[in-house]
């Protein structure tokens, strides 16, 4: 009679070997604890997946044979080769969603507080988590619209990942993007031809008003220039804990103008802090 043998081992789930590197739930807690350090952003556990998906491409790209190994390398390696990594460890563990004209009511208040303001004393626009551009250029085409193309008007566009803002800068998209009229085509946008055709180019007058720019929320140095009049800060501190929501806010608030708006974004909601924001309209704040 043949020995009854012991059901296999349930494998761990994140030890799965069809797996290209090995990748356990101590490599996954590496990674979680080493991102909300360096961009204070939280992974919740749901996001191994992902995590293995984005971090296995920067595997092969250094040479590294396992997570263990290029974590290992990653906290301990110097210089300049190191930042970069670094670097490139955050773009891949951000999340870039974003389109022109994203919660559209937000423009149209920008526009009313715009027209309140005038062409007075220069105005100062800080968006925040600017991604492939879409929100500062619109940004810009709402000021052109609202003030004309000479609007005293400076708009500093900043994100951590360095990616998306060489995109942003280039202000090339595909002429089908979202958001985006055909009157608002025709008015702010060149249209490619050629081997270029399909895509459509920010005009110089709207590009004009933006300054793209890295910039970590996690940073101790808040070197950013005269305060702002307004701040975009949509759908980033979603990824932030409690304490590192205030933490940003208070920042924010000292970078601000008394009387200043904040927009953020739909689920976002800071009533917690109103010492140093009050509640002005539908995920839209004041300075206090």
């Amino acid at each position: 009679m043949s020995a009854v043998l012991p059901p296999p081992p349930v494998a761990e789930p994140l030890a799965d070997l069809t797996r290209e590197f090995s990748f356990d739930k101590h490599d996954f807690e590496r990674v979680r604890q080493l991102i909300y350090q360096r961009a204070g952003i939280s992974l919740h556990a749901g996001k191994q997946a992902m995590v293995y998906s984005r971090l296995s491409r920067r595997l092969r790209e250094t040479g590294h044979r396992s997570f263990a190994e290029y974590l290992q390398w990653l906290e301990h390696a110097t210089g300049p080769q190191a930042e970069a990594e670094w670097q490139e460890f955050v773009n891949a563990l951000t999340t870039n969603l974003t389109a022109f004209f994203r919660e559209e009511h937000h423009f149209r208040l920008l526009a009313e507080e715009l027209r309140r303001r005038g062409t007075g004393r220069p105005l100062r626009i800080w968006c925040n988590a600017a991604s492939t551009g879409e929100e500062p250029y619109s940004l810009a085409m709402t000021v052109c619209d609202t003030l004309g193309p000479g609007a005293p008007v400076r708009i500093l566009a900043s994100d951590i990942d360095t990616r998306v803002l060489a995109t942003a800068s280039r202000g090339v998209y595909a002429e089908d993007a979202r958001g985006l009229s055909p009157d608002l085509l025709k008015r702010h946008f060149l249209r490619g031809t050629g081997r270029n055709a399909g895509f459509i180019r920010v005009k110089p007058e709207v590009a004009r008003l933006v300054e793209f720019r890295p910039f970590n929320l996690m940073s101790t140095h808040w070197s950013l220039g005269e305060p702002f009049d307004v701040v975009f800060c949509r759908n980033v501190m979603i990824y932030f804990d409690a304490p590192t929501q205030r933490r940003v806010l208070q920042r924010i608030h000292q970078v601000m103008r008394p009387g200043g708006l904040l927009f953020v974004g739909h689920s976002e909601n800071f009533t917690d802090s109103r010492d140093l924001f009050q509640l002005r309209g539908k995920t839209v704040y004041l300075r206090v």
